[in-house]
């Protein structure tokens, strides 16, 4: 049976004061690959940072991972988070420190406090991107294809719930953006993990087909098709 990890209904969503996206009406199960199309500016980061809690969802209903994102405070957020897994399109590493510790930066930023049970979800997540050899190597000695699998284990040291990918192959050649899409939807398939990737990567968007929700004129269009304007 279907099972939501991402419902939105009636959902208004705002930067400051501007109304970006009006009436979001989405849902997405567990273990679900969904891409997030639409021109710049059309709301795509808007909508992924309120479901991540940056940006409050102060009018309609919204649930993420269980967590109500009308009735969440502040404190509440890293919680939430806990549950998200997020992919930058800049891989936002932290340059001052090998592979590893910028692993265990956010472990213990999300509370993990065993050395041991640390050092061993690093080397789990490392092997699942294929980078199990790399933990000490430092950002700057890695190619951008590395950086960003040592991204995407970042977002998998929590056992996400959900994926949110923002742009992840946009500074990536194309074979390595096919190398990084056959491993998000790989994660997705394996870990059943719900993954929303925004692109504006029509050639990724078709040669890795899934479900696609579009951004446009301040609406969110489910099951949309591409338009290549």
């Amino acid at each position: 049976m279907a099972e939501p990890i991402v419902e939105l209904t009636h959902a208004n969503i705002y930067q400051g004061d501007n109304l970006i996206l009006q009436d979001v009406n989405l849902t997405v199960n567990k273990g679900e690959f969904v891409y997030l199309v639409g021109k710049t500016g059309t709301g795509k980061s808007s909508l992924l940072k309120t479901l991540y809690g940056e940006l409050p969802l102060r009018e309609g209903g919204g649930i993420v991972a269980t967590y109500d994102l009308r009735g969440i405070d502040w404190k509440k957020v890293p919680y939430l988070r806990r549950n998200l897994g997020v992919v930058f399109q800049e891989f936002q590493l932290l340059t001052d420190r090998d592979v590893n510790n910028n692993l265990k930066f956010v472990l213990r930023a999300t509370g993990w406090t065993d050395e041991k049970v640390m050092d061993e979800k690093i080397m789990d997540v490392l092997d699942k991107v294929g980078l199990k050899a790399k933990g000490f190597k430092m950002p700057f000695e890695l190619s951008g294809g590395e950086q960003q699998r040592v991204d995407l284990a970042r977002a998998l040291l929590n056992s996400p719930k959900l994926i949110l990918a923002d742009e992840p192959t946009g500074n990536l050649d194309p074979e390595t953006s096919d190398e990084i899409m056959n491993l998000l939807f790989q994660i997705s398939k394996d870990y059943n993990t719900a993954v929303i990737m925004a692109s504006h990567d029509y050639i990724v968007v078709q040669k890795f087909p899934a479900r696609m929700i579009r951004t446009e004129r301040g609406r969110v269009i489910d099951n949309a098709t591409i338009s290549m304007e």
